[in-house]
């Protein structure tokens, strides 16, 4: 199940990846305990919505990106 669509906007996993890495830097466990997905769909979510632009990779910790505040509203 992809994170982000073809059109380049978050799913609803996507979304809620996207909504808990708003308030700053974390790591793939603590987006997968805060949204209770999974993590290995984490995982492979964040690589996703990286290279879509949505977030950005600061070590092993994920932040959103302004243009991934742009698509939350």
């Amino acid at each position: 199940m992809a994170c982000v669509s073809p059109d380049g906007k978050p799913t609803e996993s996507g979304t809620k990846m996207l909504r808990a890495v708003q308030a700053g830097l974390k790591s793939p466990e603590e987006v997968a305990q805060e949204t209770g997905l999974p993590l290995f769909k984490v995982r492979s979510g964040l690589r996703e919505t990286t290279q879509a632009g949505l977030t950005e990779q600061k070590e092993d910790r994920y932040k959103l990106t302004e243009k991934g505040a742009k698509l939350l509203g």
